[in-house]
């Protein structure tokens, strides 16, 4: 493969420019109301370029298997509640001048440091993993929280783990260490939304988990949490997406979108937790029993991707730009 000529530069300076727009608005917003404010990460980030000519990974099948074959696609996201919580991982968007609060971690050895521009009233995932997701949109700079606790009314928090992201930046996590997720990556980046549903394009690689991993981890996760040295078990941070061949055209518009995304961009393992479950922020506006036609979606329908030639530093989530991949949306010609 050749490097991108100067041109791939030229579209890719003016999608830069386009993704730092920021919009005004209140001052706290949530995913129920509104788009991120900030690029999540630049459009050369391993989250957001398409990996369908990427070849497969030798050891693809046996993922699968172990995975498994013929359990079905989950989406772990939607509207309503579900054990009195939102069904999803939530977030909201803070203004720079939002006052930072105390954090005390379990895990501070691996955590950045607070203190952390969480709101009083910042939504909470349900369930065990008790995720906050908080962007300040002003300086675009992301804090994600794992088994977050608010104390005080909201004057200090507790978590188990804590990390900070700047979106404009193509810096990983250290080494070895772990984030507010198992991979050491962050959440956000990765979740399904409404409002890019309801476009037409998911332009990113979305957030899965499944039952056990290997005890490793792959470019671009940092960290790893697998029981198993057997190697036909898949290493936080692999890649895999839905086979080029699949047929979607039977499914609901909303489900062909997000079908196709897992064609283009792909999965990123990030979590253990239950197999072929995909990840996305709760918004009142889905549809539960459209999303639940993912669940005719099953795991043979997926192959493992090897992404370690995209890779320009092993601290670094830029990938190496290649003639086939296109950073601005086609444009379809009227002949």
């Amino acid at each position: 493969m050749k490097n991108r000529p100067f041109l791939s530069s030229i579209l890719l300076i003016i999608f830069l420019a386009l993704g730092a727009c920021i919009q005004g608005g209140e001052s706290v917003r949530s995913a129920e109301t509104a788009v991120i404010s900030c690029p999540l990460f630049p459009p050369d980030n391993i989250w957001n370029v398409p990996i369908d000519k990427m070849p497969v990974d030798p050891n693809s099948d046996a993922y699968i298997a172990t995975i498994g074959a013929s359990t079905t696609l989950h989406p772990d996201f939607g509207s309503g509640l579900w054990n009195g919580g939102p069904i999803g991982i939530p977030y909201v968007e803070v203004p720079g001048s939002q006052p930072k609060v105390p954090i005390t971690f379990v895990y501070d050895d691996e955590s950045d440091p607070g203190p952390y521009p969480i709101p009083p009233d910042a939504p909470v995932e349900g369930g065990s993993d008790k995720h906050v997701l908080v962007v300040d949109r002003d300086n675009c700079i992301l804090y994600e929280l794992f088994a977050a606790k608010s104390q005080n009314g909201g004057s200090s928090w507790t978590a188990g783990s804590g990390a900070v992201y700047n979106l404009n930046s193509h810096a990983l996590r250290p080494d070895g260490w772990t984030s507010a997720d198992a991979a050491g990556l962050p959440i956000l980046p990765g979740l399904v939304q409404y409002d890019e549903v309801a476009s037409g394009v998911i332009d990113h690689a979305i957030r899965f988990t499944v039952n056990e991993t290997q005890d490793s981890y792959v470019w671009p996760a940092r960290h790893k949490a697998g029981a198993t040295t057997d190697p036909t078990y898949p290493p936080m941070g692999q890649r895999f997406r839905l086979k080029a061949g699949y047929n979607i055209s039977g499914f609901s518009p909303e489900v062909q979108v997000i079908l196709q995304a897992m064609k283009t961009y792909g999965l990123i393992l990030a979590d253990n937790g239950s197999s072929w479950y995909i990840s996305g922020a709760p918004d009142e506006r889905w549809n539960n029993d459209v999303l639940h036609e993912l669940g005719q979606v099953p795991g043979s329908a997926f192959e493992a991707v090897d992404v370690s030639s995209l890779m320009v530093d092993s601290d670094s989530g830029q990938v190496r730009l290649f003639d086939e991949f296109v950073f601005l949306p086609a444009v379809e010609s009227g002949s």
